[in-house]
């Protein structure tokens, strides 16, 4: 076995090397080594200095080392290295660049030791220097990743306080405050705007208005002369995302104007930021750069350059555009909602008051008086009756302009012009939209009669009409005309749909309240045609007699009344109610009336007479079974004969008291027939003898006793010789606005003794 191997022997060459270790250590060393005389002139250098400058070591001995040194580190050599050498004898890691012969840069770092004597005087500088490219490199990067760092927190923070501050914005002008605010800032501009785009961008045949809703340190001149220069490429323009217009011979040569006013303004470009939301392109943010900011004392910028945007503004600037059209859309959809809620609740309101309306005048009194307090300016409504086109009414917001409507409203009816949008909307049956000043103007042109007309026109500054056609099932009710002056913003297709509605609610109202009033009218002139004429002129008696129809339903029923001279110088009243409140209990009152007149022509007595028509119902094909009181009367000696087929007994009242008389009622007409019992009695003179039916003395509040007893104490307050009076002011006590059943009084007054023959 060999034993362990032992180390060799150093060869002959690294022998000799390090027996010449120290100059060639400090010739041939891995950094730099320099001596300086106090002064900086170089008195030593070693070959690795030499071959970083490219300089023999003949050009830098008796040189200065502050020629061999950048701009920067000259001052820096001067005002701070020397000075820390006198005072600390040493420095160390000193950045440095150091100037090649070819005029790169070498960057380096410097350790330095100051050599004195013994009385502290300095003899010589000596000093090493180690290339630092690699080292810069690495700073300059971790500089760059610390500045992007800090570029991206400060982008964070505004677009944090952007989405703040947006998210408090409920208008337009609040969201264009904060944006234009902090899009400023971002940018350091010196003016900003934003303008807004009223109308589709997007449809290249229309030319959407141009509306600036904030605009800080921006000339009007300047916003005015870009809008000039989007004209109908507008839509092209928003396309074309997030761009700079540099003021430059290109843009001086397109568009010169623009670009004179740039430069009267010292800018230098213009930065156009899209606003969208969803694809939707809103608007554009408009900032100027050029003006330095308020507050800077030195700008390292060359003035009047162009500073390209960095990819981080870039970004920051289409976050803010982005940030803005969704605050926009939020506020656009919010504001809508705030509007529909206010739509909807006119429209109740509307509905209500045209519920409450008594008739069809009140109705559209009442909507256009709601029309001019929130959604128009005008509200003119025609309608069409059986008398041809009317109008109701025409009502202006502007009680002063109201007497220039109403000379409008004489002078042109929609129907003296088929140009007319009344007349055309009905005409055609769909609404007629009038959108802009220029359009009502030639409108107004059109249609007028006389110069008159059109002053008047003139006068109300009209500058939008909605005219909406009223139909239901096909028929043309009228038109409902809408208008708006200088003073209103235009109509809105919002504005449109709601009139349309409240046409709508109001033709159905119209419709309903004409067939009620038809029905009214046509059961007025039947009521009148059944009931008997006014009571005829009868020696010693006076007479008075009522009919108050209820107040529910038709103003039809089957309460009556009748006044007979028979022959004989006899008196018969009647008085009836036949069951139900309709056309038919109306037409069997009728019936019954005629029936009982004829059957009176032979003087028959009241309980023959209710005999008679017991019998005979049938025969006489009434509908309906009803209740009667039938009476006589001798004017001469004031006999009466009474008899009650089911009817509540008559009233007599004299000489302040009220009394009713004991007339027993049989079955009521159209019941099997049972014998009817008759009273008999004499009216005094002065004395007044009430018919009435139960309509009088019945509520749903009390029984009919209670009803009877109020009768005959009110009756005995009022009691006079009047009969007139008499019923007057039992109708003023006892009924009130609404009433359940029908009313029919008969009052007869005997009122003197008639003069015997030959007395």
């Amino acid at each position: 076995m060999t034993g362990p191997e032992e180390p060799r022997e150093p060869s002959s060459r690294l022998n000799r090397l390090l027996d010449e270790d120290p100059a060639d250590l400090y010739e041939n060393a891995p950094m730099g080594y320099l001596s300086t005389l106090p002064d900086g002139r170089i008195v030593k250098a070693n070959r690795t200095f030499c071959a970083w400058t490219g300089r023999p070591p003949a050009d830098l001995l008796g040189g200065r080392i502050h020629d061999l040194l950048s701009v920067g580190g000259r001052v820096f050599y001067e005002t701070h290295l020397v000075p820390l050498l006198r005072m600390q004898g040493a420095v160390r890691e000193i950045a440095i660049d150091i100037t090649r012969i070819d005029g790169t840069l070498l960057p380096c770092l410097l350790n330095a030791v100051e050599v004195r004597d013994d009385d502290g005087s300095p003899l010589l500088v000596r000093a090493t220097l180690f290339e630092a490219t690699a080292r810069r490199r690495y700073e300059r990067e971790l500089l760059a990743a610390q500045r992007l760092a800090e570029e991206s927190e400060a982008r964070s923070r505004v677009v944090q306080k952007v989405v703040f501050d947006l998210a408090a914005a409920t208008t337009p002008e609040d969201v264009a405050t904060v944006i234009v605010q902090r899009g400023r800032a971002a940018l350091r501009a010196g003016g900003a705007a934003l303008v807004m785009v009223d109308g589709e961008a997007d449809d290249w045949r229309e030319l959407p208005a141009l509306r600036p809703v904030r605009s800080e340190g921006l000339s009007r001149e300047l916003l005015r002369r870009l809008k000039e220069a989007a004209g109908s490429r507008l839509a092209l323009e928003l396309a074309q995302g997030l761009r700079s217009i540099v003021l430059d011979a290109r843009l001086r040569a397109d568009q010169p104007q623009l670009a004179a006013t740039m430069a009267a303004d010292g800018l230098t470009d213009l930065v156009v930021v899209p606003v969208s939301a969803d694809s939707k392109r809103l608007g554009v943010l408009v900032l100027a750069r050029g003006v330095p900011a308020r507050g800077d004392l030195i700008s390292l910028e060359e003035p009047g350059r162009h500073q390209p945007l960095s990819p981080a503004e870039v970004d920051l600037l289409w976050t803010l555009g982005r940030q803005a059209g969704q605050a926009l859309e939020r506020v656009r959809l919010h504001e809508q909602t705030r509007q529909q809620g206010e739509r909807s609740a006119f429209l109740l309101e509307a509905s209500r008051l045209m519920a409450d309306a008594a008739d069809v005048t009140e109705t559209v009194e009442r909507l256009a008086g709601l029309v001019v307090s929130g959604l128009a300016d005008v509200c003119v409504i025609d309608l069409v009756t059986e008398h041809g086109m009317t109008r109701p009414v025409a009502r202006h917001r502007d009680p002063v302009r109201q007497p220039w409507l109403d000379r409008l409203r004489e002078g042109q009816p929609p129907q003296r012009s088929p140009m007319h949008p009344g007349s055309q909307a009905l005409r055609k049956g769909r609404t007629q939209w009038v959108r802009d000043a220029d359009e009502a103007r030639a409108m107004f042109e059109a249609i007028a009669v006389d110069g008159g007309v059109r002053d008047v026109a003139r006068r109300l500054e009209l500058t939008g009409l909605v005219s909406v056609p009223m139909i239901v099932d096909g028929r043309r009710l009228g038109v409902v005309t809408f208008a708006a002056d200088r003073h209103r913003k235009p109509f809105t297709e919002a504005d449109v749909d709601v009139a349309e509605q409240l046409a709508l609610h109001l033709a159905q109202v119209v419709d309903k309240g004409q067939r009620f009033e038809f029905e009214a009218r046509t059961s007025h002139t039947l009521q009148a045609s059944l009931l008997p004429p006014s009571p005829p002129r009868l020696p010693s008696l006076a007479t008075a007699v009522r009919y108050v129809a209820a107040t529910q339903g038709v103003d039809v029923g089957g309460d009556f009344y009748d006044v007979l001279r028979l022959p004989g110088e006899q008196v018969a009243l009647v008085v009836g109610d036949v069951v139900g409140h309709d056309i038919t209990a109306a037409a069997t009152m009728g019936q019954l009336r005629s029936v009982t007149r004829a059957m009176s022509v032979d003087r028959p007595t009241p309980a023959v007479l209710i005999d008679r028509l017991q019998h005979n119902w049938d025969l006489f094909e009434l509908q309906r079974m009803a209740t009667a009181l039938f009476v006589t009367l001798d004017p001469a000696t004031g006999e009466l004969r009474i008899a009650s087929a089911g009817h509540l007994p008559p009233l007599l009242c004299q000489a302040g008291t009220a009394e009713y008389l004991p007339v027993r009622p049989t079955r009521m007409l159209g019941a099997p027939p049972a014998p009817a019992e008759e009273w008999t009695g004499v009216l005094p003179v002065g004395a007044t003898l009430l018919l009435f039916t139960d309509g009088l003395v019945e509520s749903r509040g009390a029984d009919i006793d209670a009803g009877m007893q109020r009768l005959r104490e009110v009756a005995a307050r009022s009691c006079t010789t009047d009969p007139e009076e008499l019923c007057d002011r039992l109708l003023a006590e006892l009924t009130g606005v609404h009433r359940a059943d029908d009313i029919a009084l008969l009052a007869l007054t005997r009122t003197e003794r008639p003069q015997l023959p030959g007395a």
